[in-house]
């Protein structure tokens, strides 16, 4: 009998919604402590997962949750870039 794996599931942090690793985009905090989006999900560094769409984004940010995902504070600029690189992205 052959078993298939099943895909990893990972919870985005903007509307609390379990999806598929390969459906979300992660983000990142890097040992030297830079925040930024990982798009091939293989950076080093801590990580939290976020819905490719602005209002996934735009809810985590309202709701400061990559500040409690990363036990930091994280710059406005930070966050328009993000913005900025999910809109290119789309």
């Amino acid at each position: 009998m052959v078993r298939t794996k099943r895909p990893p599931l990972r919870k985005c942090i903007g509307c609390g919604e379990m999806k598929e690793k390969r459906e979300l985009t992660r983000v990142v905090k890097s040992p030297q402590g830079e925040i930024s989006l990982d798009l091939t999900g293989k950076k080093a560094g801590r990580g939290a997962y976020v819905c490719r769409r602005i209002e996934c984004l735009q809810a985590a940010r309202k709701a400061r949750r990559l500040e409690k995902a990363f036990s930091c504070q994280i710059p406005v600029e930070v966050y328009d870039r993000m913005e900025e690189e999910l809109q290119a992205g789309e």
